[in-house]
């Protein structure tokens, strides 16, 4: 079963479940209208009076929308055992998970698009990847590859990219987002880390001023003698019963205009076709 890693699962259950309803702005009548519930037994639940079942807390979590991880930390604040399972990405039971993704990633191609878990940490990437981490320092592709320190850090890709600090402030911004509702210590110290690195010299590029406005935020990236620009897109699985499952993302970056796309397509070998067989 998972492994809980919340840090404040002494707290009771109660509490927790309080923070998660305000954080999402629903009322105690709110909720327990969804749950098939009373006010006044949620009231109970958040002040300690009355310990909700196992099967109270999980239906409370969903109604929320708690990540599968922290719903684990609730069963356990409540004193109940995990519910979730948490599978290694590298066990046989995930098998057919791992080569549909790796057949994502290659679909994709030429578009860059890697595989991370919930603290960054890359599993794969296709070659559209390989080809933007020409020139990081090879010890931070070390394993346990880390796709924020790669970004962020100066002997990685923050050199190249044009405008950096609006990136950087953009990934930052989505870590604390993460932080807040998990307040995992892993996190908390990779944020601290990345937000230590030094900035890269020279100034900066704001998105847009060499290519008109984007219709998100960018990521200009200079490669081979050329500004790209990239959108980034995230897919995860849906309804995941599944810890490790829950916390994967894929992320694909987007060609923001024509020039990147035609850039990738001379930049990024393509596959030769599979001989028939007779």
């Amino acid at each position: 079963m998972s492994a809980v890693t919340a840090d404040d699962t002494g707290r009771g259950v109660g509490p927790l479940l309080r923070e998660w309803r305000r954080r999402q702005g629903v009322s105690q009548l709110e909720l327990a209208l969804r749950a098939g519930s009373s006010a006044r037994h949620i009231s109970f639940i958040e002040t300690g009076r009355t310990r909700p079942s196992r099967e109270m807390v999980l239906r409370l979590a969903g109604h929320l929308d708690v990540p599968v991880r922290e719903r684990n930390a609730l069963l356990v604040a409540a004193g109940y055992a995990p519910h979730y399972p948490e599978t290694p990405l590298d066990a046989a039971g995930l098998s057919a998970l791992r080569h549909g993704l790796e057949r994502m990633l290659a679909g994709l191609e030429p578009c860059p698009a890697l595989v991370v878990d919930g603290l960054y940490r890359v599993h794969t990437f296709n070659r559209g990847i390989a080809l933007l981490l020409d020139g990081v320092a090879p010890r931070l592709l070390e394993p346990p590859v880390n796709a924020l320190r790669v970004t962020l850090h100066p002997e990685g890709l923050a050199p190249r990219i044009a405008n950096f600090r609006e990136w950087r402030g953009h990934l930052l911004a989505q870590l604390r987002r993460q932080m807040a509702p998990a307040r995992s210590a892993a996190l908390r110290a990779l944020h601290e880390e990345v937000a230590a690195y030094p900035l890269p010299p020279g100034g900066t590029v704001v998105a847009g001023e060499d290519g008109g406005a984007a219709p998100a935020l960018p990521m200009l990236i200079d490669l081979a003698g050329e500004r790209l620009s990239f959108l980034s897109a995230i897919t995860t699985f849906n309804t995941p019963v599944d810890v490790t499952v829950s916390e994967l993302a894929l992320e694909t970056f987007v060609p923001a205009d024509a020039g990147t796309a035609a850039a990738l397509r001379r930049l990024v070998p393509q596959p030769r076709p599979e001989p028939e067989r007779g």
